[in-house]
């Protein structure tokens, strides 16, 4: 450790840098597997966005001794830091122990769709196959991605996202039908042994997925409470905010009174809590009647008045309890893809709820790429 000081670490990432690390870091995790018999049969797959500090005026994407390294840049924040730059970490795990088998950096403003094709194309490569599991949110339920890895004869499990038609799809049939759920766990609440009990049931609607793959719907009790009580928190929330406008709007030294700002500033409460689709505001026009003297003077039984009206804007809200009662029916709810047909709900449930291990792996490299950078 005497001999261990910064000019030695440097030029150790200097060589680090030159070196083919693709190819290095393939050969460790294929002895890695080796040694402790990973199989690499299911591997869950993330991205999160790692903050750093600084200007970091030349790390732009420029090409350093024949290599691209990565650039240091603002993108969308997943530490909800949007004042920092960063750079966009992607990690791979495996599912028995979640030993990581792949990760990279990309530009702070890379997309994480785009990041998949490239990290499924390098654990091909590691595990020697194409037949593997791979877990994935709905980032990599894009047309591209599931194309390359059906085609290279792959399989995945993936979120449905709320954008896709067959989300919507089911979320209006829910209103007047009801599933039939497979129950497959009903284990006690994870964290208040007196609370209600952890309930997990998957249905597989009659309709597949535009491409006819296999989707499924996963429905948990304590995710359709914790909806419903965010919803409650954020509507109540915003009625707070809406009233501390409309206060400022009816005080006599109101200075919010252009009907720009009035609007911009309804936008964003609604948007910050997420609730523009169930306050309905609307802006309306108040008349205020003064009256004056016509003339200087004491006022006595001929003084002449003038009516003077002035017109001032004001808000109105009103809960739309048909939107609230239309997503409550499918509240604890969430839809999973797969092109492996011969996955039950079940175990494509199972396959899908291993990737919170992927979340516990990312300290150690987020901490590790804080000290490179």
């Amino acid at each position: 450790m005497a001999h261990l000081g910064d000019d030695r670490i440097g030029r150790a990432l200097d060589r680090l840098f030159d070196a083919d690390r693709a190819a290095l870091l393939t050969e460790v995790v294929l002895a890695v597997g080796q040694k402790f018999k990973v199989s690499f049969d299911q591997v869950h797959n993330d991205s999160t966005s790692v903050s750093v500090c600084g200007q970091y005026r030349a790390a732009n994407g420029r090409t350093i001794r024949g290599r691209t390294a990565p650039a240091i840049t603002c993108g969308f924040s997943k530490d909800h830091r949007p004042d920092l730059k960063q750079l966009l970490f992607i990690l791979t795990v495996d599912s028995e122990g979640g030993v990581r088998v792949q990760f990279r950096l990309a530009d702070g403003n890379a997309s994480d769709s785009s990041s998949h094709i490239e990290s499924w194309n390098t654990l091909r490569t590691i595990a020697g196959r194409a037949d593997f599991l791979y877990v994935a949110d709905s980032k990599l339920c894009s047309r591209d991605n599931m194309a390359h890895i059906h085609a290279c004869g792959g399989r995945f499990v993936t979120v449905l996202p709320r954008s896709r038609l067959e989300d919507a799809e089911f979320r209006k049939w829910i209103q007047t039908h009801t599933p039939v759920w497979e129950v497959v766990w009903d284990r006690p609440h994870p964290r208040n042994q007196n609370g209600p009990r952890d309930i997990w049931s998957v249905h597989k609607p009659a309709l597949p997925s535009a491409e006819v793959w296999t989707v499924i719907w996963v429905y948990s009790a304590l995710l359709k409470l914790g909806q419903e009580a965010r919803r409650r928190r954020n509507i109540a929330a915003a009625t707070e905010q809406l009233s501390a406008l409309h206060e400022r709007l009816i005080s006599a030294r109101a200075r919010l009174r252009g009907a720009a700002q009035i609007d911009q500033r309804v936008a964003d409460i609604l948007d910050r809590y997420q609730v523009a689709r169930y306050l309905k505001v609307t802006r309306v026009v108040r008349e205020e009647d003064t009256f004056k003297q016509d003339r200087r003077g004491r006022p006595g039984p001929d003084m002449v008045y003038r009516k003077i009206t002035r017109r001032r804007y004001d808000i109105e809200w009103t809960l739309d309890s048909a939107a609230v009662d239309y997503d409550q029916k499918s509240d604890g709810m969430y839809p999973l893809m797969t092109y492996d047909r011969r996955l039950t709900p079940a175990q494509i449930l199972i396959a899908h709820k291993g990737q919170p291990t992927i979340e516990k792996r990312f300290v150690q490299p987020r901490r590790a790429t804080h000290a490179t950078a």
